[in-house]
């Protein structure tokens, strides 16, 4: 976030520091974006809640909001632009902790131990590979990429892995909507009740950001568990068939 030390911005300080024009910047007052600014004298002077909110602005049209749809957004934020801003940033910030990494169809062709297209379209309605042209692929997750290779040294044929990945993510999936569902009902909820007001916004922030690695260790866990059960009733089965079998 942009900082600004004073609140003594004339508006063409203020159009340079964000980089939005004057008349952009008159527009948004117009529309009720923007607070007016504190008129000393003859001369209207900006500070640090002008910039924040430019920047929320902003990167809300990058999400896809229009303009009636932001107005609306900060109507109900109690005008505290700095605290929306961090909370939107918030809301967009990846959960995962790993850096994607650059590969190419040649390096997952020889991986897979196969150039199928097919193959390749699948591993992309899955989430995992992002085309960046030039038969360049961005892997979102080297973690998963590393257990995709082990299993091919297992023998595992790939289009076998890639469908276990996409059973995965639906399972997946279910546990993410129930976190949010957790937070929606707990959290969010009662603070919009509330009428969202301005001193809880960073309580509300901080849930969802703790909200992340309490998610991550849940599923952790309860997987560990039911990994453990499932291997015991499962080879506890295959144990006793062998043992019928011998006696026969």
């Amino acid at each position: 976030m942009s900082e600004v030390t004073d609140d003594g911005l004339t508006i063409d300080e203020l159009a340079q520091r964000t980089g939005m024009t004057v008349r952009n910047i008159r527009a948004h007052q117009s529309r009720g974006l923007l607070p007016p600014p504190d008129v000393r004298g003859r001369t209207g002077y900006y500070g640090s809640e002008h910039v924040a909110r430019i920047e929320l602005i902003r990167e809300l049209q990058e999400d896809g909001f229009n303009l009636e749809a932001i107005r609306r957004l900060l109507a109900g934020a109690g005008g505290s632009s700095e605290e929306v801003l961090r909370f939107t940033r918030a809301v967009r910030a990846p959960f995962e902790d790993e850096q994607p990494q650059i590969v190419t169809a040649d390096e997952l062709g020889e991986r897979w131990g196969t150039t199928d297209p097919k193959l390749l379209a699948r591993a992309e309605k899955l989430g995992l590979v992002r085309p960046l042209g030039d038969g360049n692929f961005e892997e979102l997750s080297p973690r998963l990429a590393r257990a995709s290779a082990e299993l091919a040294t297992l023998g595992v044929p790939p289009e076998t892995a890639l469908a276990v990945a996409a059973r995965i993510r639906r399972h997946a999936e279910g546990v993410a909507r129930a976190f949010v569902e957790l937070f929606l009902d707990e959290i969010w909820k009662p603070f919009e009740e509330a009428g969202r007001p301005k001193e809880r916004w960073p309580e509300v922030r901080e849930a969802l950001e703790r909200l992340r690695p309490l998610a991550a260790e849940s599923l952790l866990a309860v997987f560990q568990i039911t990994m453990s059960e499932a291997v015991e009733k499962a080879f506890g089965r295959e144990l006793q068939r062998g043992q019928r079998a011998s006696k026969r």
